[in-house]
């Protein structure tokens, strides 16, 4: 049967000569794969540029449940970017949170309310002329609320710890190494509250950005089961040192 979705490319695979396997965050079935014969060709109906990392797609699918591998009927890329492919940084940004996303998500079902953050993030991303390089440290705080571990916001002025293990902030420093003092703590709630539009307005320095972000792939590896180490984030710490 068919059905229409918008898909979020998150990897894509050689497969035989000219096909390719790609698994696409969907909105209506969770992360699917699909295979696609003959992209790799030089005629091909379908554009390998349309299957990069964090691609926003509009898909005519197939979809049979309890299937490995599913088919595509049709596919474009909506919205074309129109920035991210061109801008170094734009696109390295992306591909670090394309990254953190495959192994983030694991949902095999529907999670609209996940998939609309991602997309439209995304999609404001390529959109806006005034991005903020700390877009990709806001984009990975707010998307702990959709993966079930979001950070209290609450403290007091007598705590000045926060306890990246528990989310929250505390008057006494853990008995483990995992937390920040108030300073880092206040920088890293700021950027899970800030609304994107008002990104621009976070002064970080480069101290900070770096600091900050090492914290947030450390909540991440705390919360998210078989995290692991994340190869993009030397990549990214050098175009935006």
């Amino acid at each position: 049967m068919l059905h229409k979705t918008r898909g979020i490319v998150l990897k894509t695979t050689f497969y035989g000569d000219t096909g390719v396997v790609v698994q696409v965050f969907t909105e209506k079935f969770g992360i699917q794969s699909y295979i696609i014969n003959g992209v790799r060709k030089a005629k091909a109906k379908v554009n390998m540029n349309m299957l990069q990392p964090l691609h926003l797609l509009e898909m005519v699918v197939y979809f049979k449940a309890n299937t490995g591998i599913q088919r595509i009927k049709e596919v474009q890329p909506s919205p074309v970017f129109r920035s991210i492919p061109y801008d170094i940084i734009k696109s390295t940004i992306v591909m670090f949170l394309n990254e953190v996303l495959y192994k983030s998500i694991r949902q095999q079902h529907t999670d609209e309310q996940l998939f609309d953050f991602i997309y439209s993030s995304i999609a404001w991303f390529d959109e806006t002329t005034d991005a903020s390089i700390n877009f990709h440290l806001a984009f990975l705080l707010k998307l702990t609320r959709y993966l079930g571990f979001a950070p209290s916001t609450e403290s007091r002025i007598d705590q000045h710890f926060f306890d990246l293990q528990e989310g929250a902030f505390s008057s006494r420093p853990p008995i483990h190494p995992y937390y920040m003092d108030r300073t880092d703590a206040l920088i890293f709630i700021a950027l899970f509250s800030v609304p994107m539009e008002k990104l621009q307005e976070l002064q970080l320095s480069k101290v900070d950005r770096r600091s900050i972000l090492n914290k947030i792939l450390l909540f991440y590896t705390l919360h998210t089961a078989s995290f692991g180490e994340i190869r993009a984030h030397q990549v990214l710490e050098e175009v935006l040192s």
